[in-house]
């Protein structure tokens, strides 16, 4: 037990404090105070300005949003047209105005949002600005324009790039098109971050792909949403995870992972299988289907689920083709951090835009004892904090910025359900944000504190 006083931005003191005058006194007996979560793996690039009240993610206790990942990014980006696919997951063609990474940071300092914003630069928005059609690799000359453009964000506290190698925007790119772009992060302290080419049956050769990257551009590298996908895939977690620890002995390597057994994307026809249960969230062609399957979906058409999926594009998709238990051994693996990957544009979102970080503290910490309430504090903040390079956060220390939760260890839990994902989860007690109590009694105070957040000039290779 310990007293922790706060002044302006920071945390002054931590300790026995009877003496200290404080305007504010919140008795946190029976609770636990944490450092705020970091969320690892979001795709909030627009939401912090669009939306920046930032409930979803207040309301679970999260701090701060890393941005940019799966190689798409709000900045920089300049449209031809419709914002290419999965690019369209961060909103329309009006949404992406920021042909700079510098405008993007004046946007999110005008927009103040409720929450930090850690940015990476996207691949794919990359590849976008440069080439006249994504389903080929890039040649020199588009190369040095996307360095330039990676350059800029980077000189400007970019946290480093990303990529979506499994996307068909993205798939055709080589390994040397992302070596290239990958030089530019070592002097700046950066990362690379990436969806991997194949999250199926040739993961280990996607992953292999990954640390050569890395190892080439002399970085630490971040693999996204770690999973065994598909139902031929179910049972590789240990093998998978045995190939990551040899990887971690010569190569700084890390992973995200959200406590769900499915994951959310755009429709994507290589992924229609009748044996997997497809959720559709949206469809342009079709919006009266969402909320329904594809397999129902189909069936009222009268048409086999691959026509169905084709009907319905553009369209997203909430995919069941995870084995519950290889995604609770990525979880427990203590390399991994915590990421949402929550879609806010969404009409029918994945629930983990709303829950994970209650459901990994309820769910999984206290009721399947999967790690104790410290190691699961740790994945969701000193850990990221590192990785990230944010200074002076993720721990509850003096000096350090008053990011913090406080949450009821008994109690903590999601709600969100598949069904019904827009709701708020109980057991988080307040949440300050840069020093500014932002979350109370689970509304928003209405005070906004968050700020775009510059990598650290040397993070932890860890």
């Amino acid at each position: 037990m310990a007293d922790v006083a706060i002044e302006g931005e920071r945390i002054i003191a931590i300790g026995n404090l009877p003496h200290y005058a404080a305007e504010d006194i919140f008795d946190g007996e029976g609770k636990v105070l944490a450092p705020g979560f970091v969320d690892a793996h979001t795709h909030d690039d627009t939401s912090v300005i669009l939306a920046p009240q930032m409930l979803p993610k207040l309301s679970q206790g999260v701090t701060t949003v890393v941005v940019g990942n799966c190689g798409i990014s709000a900045a920089p980006v300049q449209l031809r047209g419709e914002p290419p696919d999965p690019m369209n997951l961060l909103g329309d063609a009006k949404d992406f105005c920021y042909p700079t990474f510098a405008a993007y940071i004046h946007a999110v300092a005008a927009a103040q949002p409720a929450v930090n914003v850690a940015a990476l630069v996207g691949h794919t928005a990359l590849r976008n600005n440069h080439m006249d059609r994504l389903d080929r690799a890039a040649t020199l000359g588009e190369i040095r324009g996307m360095r330039a453009q990676l350059q800029e964000a980077l000189d400007h506290g970019a946290t480093g790039l990303s990529t979506g190698l499994a996307y068909l925007s993205a798939y055709s790119a080589s390994t040397e098109e992302v070596m290239a772009l990958a030089e530019l992060l070592a002097s700046a302290g950066a990362i690379y971050a990436t969806h991997l080419r194949s999250e199926t049956e040739a993961m280990l050769q996607a992953m292999d792909e990954a640390v050569r990257i890395g190892r080439h551009a002399a970085v630490p590298v971040v693999i996204s949403h770690l999973k065994c996908a598909g139902i031929a895939n179910w049972g590789r977690s240990a093998e998978v995870l045995e190939w990551l620890d040899r990887a971690r002995k010569e190569q700084p390597i890390g992973c995200d992972c959200y406590p769900y057994a499915a994951g959310s994307s755009t429709l994507d026809l290589r992924q229609v299988d009748a044996r997997v249960k497809i959720q559709i969230t949206w469809s342009k062609a079709h919006p009266e289907k969402a909320g329904q399957t594809l397999a129902e979906i189909a069936e009222t058409w009268g048409v086999p689920l691959l026509e169905a999926a084709k009907r319905l594009q553009p369209a997203g998709a909430i995919y069941h083709s995870i084995a519950e238990e290889d995604m609770r051994t990525f979880l427990r693996h203590p390399g991994t951090m915590i990421g949402s990957d929550g879609l806010p544009n969404d009409p029918l979102p994945h629930p983990r835009l709303w829950g994970t970080f209650p459901r990994v503290l309820g769910r999984y910490c206290r009721e399947q004892n999967l790690f104790s309430i410290g190691e699961a504090v740790r994945k969701m903040t000193s850990l990221p904090a590192q990785r990230f390079g944010l200074e002076d956060r993720g721990w509850v220390r003096e000096g350090y910025f008053a990011d913090l939760v406080l949450f009821d260890p008994a109690t903590v839990r999601d709600v969100a359900t598949f069904e019904d994902p827009a709701r708020i989860s109980v057991g988080i007690e307040a949440v300050w944000v840069n020093g500014t109590l932002s979350y109370r009694e689970e509304t928003s105070t209405g005070q906004r504190a968050g700020r775009f957040l510059p990598r650290r000039s040397n993070p932890s290779r860890r």
